[in-house]
């Protein structure tokens, strides 16, 4: 890969529970917030991406190009969930490369905190966990990752002490951010009183429910120099999977205890970019249960199987740690957009834009999405 692909504005709507709009409008203005930062008209977007296995079809890319009067040369479609935003500028670069685009925009949003199923009812819609799962009382994301901390902590002596390191960091991270969905402390008391929701997964273990959307938009670096911001370059891009459908039970998943397609997906991310993890300043690891970050921090190489849990509480992944992760408080405690937000951190980390959650000389960032049985891995460096 050249490095020549860089991300040059980035755009949030303030993540609430249950917002005042609906999604058309949290998208609009995510994706006019990404322009403005970038200092790029609409008129020079010609080329727009999303991801809509969970985005509403309220919200498709000729309601976007409609809405800004794009008149799309590329039109991208993924249906990777909670990896789609880390794929994203993969699938850009393609386009931007090849010359069948010059300004590509992405955007992502979800409207759970208004639906009145919320995030249950999607992943209750699959055959497999309808016909399995769902009549015993065994549904629904929480259980599925109770399941894998579980056996984790029957398998390598997990902690409850384990989890909480993660929780209260990342909630300590999204204070010092000052945007976060929550605001208030977590004391490791506060983790241990916290609501149980499916053992041994607390309320604290468990990411946001959220409104609102994202956006970014990504071009060539020759074009990127022209920019109001200061470019942040793709390094690489890697994705991964296993042999495993969309459809199926967590239950049906053969290896429950690693993610198989993270290392893969690291390792041509990092090829990429021509760096090893050594080189990485900060992470931003898809964290909708902390059992999942903690999983991932051992997938993605930092540190052998079934050490993850002391690994984080001796190094630490606060802003001032030694591995620094999920810096703006991730989807535990920031906002719950599958991931967008997570790039959206990491640009304004390589661009010394985040206040007191800087990372010191930040210089390399990667940000991993996870959707089983699909994973991504971005490098983004100054």
């Amino acid at each position: 890969m050249r490095n020549d692909i860089a991300i040059v504005g980035v755009g949030q709507t303030r993540p609430v529970r249950r917002a005042d709009r609906d999604i058309r409008a949290l998208v609009v203005e995510a994706i006019q917030l990404a322009l403005d930062d970038a200092g790029i008209d609409a008129s020079e977007v010609d080329g727009i991406i999303s991801d809509g296995v969970i985005m509403p079809a309220s919200v498709p890319r000729d309601y976007v190009a409609a809405q800004f009067g794009i008149a799309r040369r590329f039109d991208g479609g993924m249906s990777y969930g909670g990896a789609g935003s880390a794929c994203a500028p993969m699938l850009a670069r393609m386009a931007l490369e090849a010359g069948q685009a010059d300004v590509v925009v992405y955007y992502f949003g979800v409207d759970w905190g208004s639906r009145e199923s919320g995030p249950y009812g999607f992943h209750n819609i699959y055959p497999a966990k309808m016909a399995f799962e769902k009549p015993v009382g065994f549904s629904g994301q929480p259980s599925y990752f109770a399941l894998w901390a579980r056996r984790y902590m029957h398998e390598y002596g997990l902690t409850e002490d384990d989890l909480a390191a993660i929780a209260t960091a990342q909630r300590e991270s999204a204070i010092r951010n000052g945007h976060a969905q929550l605001q208030k402390p977590l004391s490791v008391a506060d983790y241990h009183a916290s609501r149980m929701i499916s053992d041994p997964l607390r309320a604290a273990d468990c990411c946001l429910i959220t409104d609102g959307a994202a956006a970014f938009v990504m071009t060539r670096m020759d074009r990127a120099r022209d920019c109001r911001r200061r470019p942040v370059r793709v390094l690489g891009c890697g994705f991964g999977s296993e042999a495993l459908s969309g459809d199926d039970s967590f239950t049906q998943k053969p290896k429950q205890l690693t993610i198989p397609g993270a290392r893969e997906a690291c390792g041509r991310a990092l090829g990429e970019a021509g760096i090893g993890l050594d080189a990485v300043d900060f992470s931003e690891i898809y964290d909708c249960f902390t059992i999942s970050c903690l999983m991932q921090v051992e997938d993605l190489g930092f540190c052998a199987k079934g050490e993850a849990g002391p690994f984080i509480r001796e190094r630490g992944i606060g802003v001032d740690g030694r591995l620094p992760v999920n810096t703006h408080g991730g989807l535990l405690a920031h906002s719950y957009l599958l991931g967008a937000e997570h790039v959206v951190e990491a640009v304004r980390q390589l661009r010394g834009e985040a206040g007191d959650a800087q990372v010191k000389d930040a210089e390399v960032g990667l940000v991993t999405g996870l959707s089983v049985p699909d994973y991504g891995v971005l490098v983004l460096g100054r």
